[in-house]
């Protein structure tokens, strides 16, 4: 992978362990020869979804265990929510809730019960701890299921259930280790609407390698690779940098004949344009490479229309998320 920064909106440079929900400061892990996390600076703004997106031991459980002090760094420092973390500190551990890669419940217990034991650990009140499940279990959509037993929840009901018990005692960080890995299109779904509704409530710092997820739901995303951080960036910042100038157009009722005369006339009249690049088709679908965005958005329409042809779709062509990263690691 191309391990240059890539530039960024987010201005980093300024920000203090005090003033961020998430900062690290140079955060190494090694286990014998093996450097599962080096150097790591990173700092995550309060308020964020923040993706940290990497391949499958690329080092983000590393960061996540670093984070909420269950593993000791060799080296560095690491603060959550103003706290250090890497300092064994038990009231920064009361600073944000924690979601392993693979929870485990007690599955004789029901959700409600099971809420219930976690606040009583955190030594919350009866009324604050009743209070605080009523919102979770609604927040986490498992009202009508909170009677029921742990034991036959689905996968997607499961991770909701993890996500709801992280964040009784309402702490300002929440770490989400790989929450979608293992489920379905549907436990998938469920989970990152919870994460979106959670949006503005808590700073969800969101680990996964499921690129099409961290798109989703994530206003910022960071890259992992080999255990260094790669890429900080604004999500829309991101998409915009590696935007292609391209725009697709889908026609309707083609035919052979007349018509299709219609679509070889288009291509030459495009391929005339000092703005057109280069036109691609493959049947009904036009792609056209622009060397002026903002002549082709100007001119591409009226063009199409000239031609007395009917569109089905027309769209600039935006990159996925996955693209991105598939580019970075050529």
């Amino acid at each position: 992978m191309n391990t240059s920064p890539v530039a960024t909106n987010l201005d980093f440079s300024v920000a203090k362990p005090e003033t961020s929900a998430i900062y690290c400061q140079a955060l190494t892990k090694r286990y014998g020869d093996i450097e599962a996390l080096v150097d790591l600076d990173l700092a995550v703004p309060y308020g964020s979804v923040f993706g940290f997106v990497g391949r499958n031991g690329a080092g983000k459980t590393t960061t996540m265990r670093l984070l909420a002090g269950l593993a000791l760094a060799t080296s560095g420092r690491a603060w959550v929510a103003g706290l250090e973390t890497t300092s064994a500190s038990r009231l920064a551990r009361a600073r944000f809730g924690y979601l392993p890669q693979d929870p485990s419940f007690y599955s004789w217990m029901s959700a409600r019960e099971y809420l219930d034991y976690v606040g009583q650990i955190q030594g919350l009140a009866a009324a604050e701890r009743q209070r605080q499940i009523d919102e979770l279990l609604a927040l986490s959509d498992l009202k009508e299921a909170a009677k029921r037993r742990i034991g036959g929840f689905s996968g997607g009901m499961l991770q909701r259930l993890g996500i709801a018990q992280a964040l009784m005692g309402n702490p300002p960080v929440l770490l989400l280790d790989e929450p979608t890995s293992a489920l379905d299109p549907a436990g998938r779904h469920e989970v990152l609407a919870m994460i979106t509704r959670l949006r503005g409530q808590a700073t969800v710092f969101l680990s996964s390698h499921i690129l099409t997820d961290i798109e989703r739901v994530c206003d910022t995303v960071s890259v992992l690779h080999k255990g260094r951080l790669v890429l900080v960036s604004d999500r829309e910042a991101l998409l915009e940098q590696y935007a292609v100038n391209a725009a697709e157009l889908e026609f309707d009722g083609l035919k052979n004949g007349a018509e299709d005369d219609r679509i070889q006339s288009l291509l030459a009249s495009l391929l005339s344009c000092e703005w057109v690049a280069n036109v691609k088709q493959d049947g009904s679908l036009l792609k056209v490479m622009v060397q002026d965005v903002q002549r082709g958005k100007q001119e591409l329409v009226p063009l199409v229309l000239a031609h007395d042809l009917l569109l089905n779709r027309y769209e600039w062509v935006r990159p996925s998320l996955e693209d991105i990263f598939l580019q970075l690691s050529a």
